[in-house]
């Protein structure tokens, strides 16, 4: 697995951010469906 990384530490901090984002975008969109549903009822 980390022979894949490259050396390069500019791509890995790009994949880290890209990473973040994602998850954070993930925990967002849950918690509001998760509000809206409990909304609904």
């Amino acid at each position: 697995m980390l022979g894949l990384l490259p050396d390069d530490p500019i791509i890995i901090a790009i994949v880290v951010i890209l990473l973040a984002l994602i998850f954070f975008t993930y925990l967002l969109i849950r918690r509001t469906v998760l509000e809206f549903r409990d909304g609904m009822r």
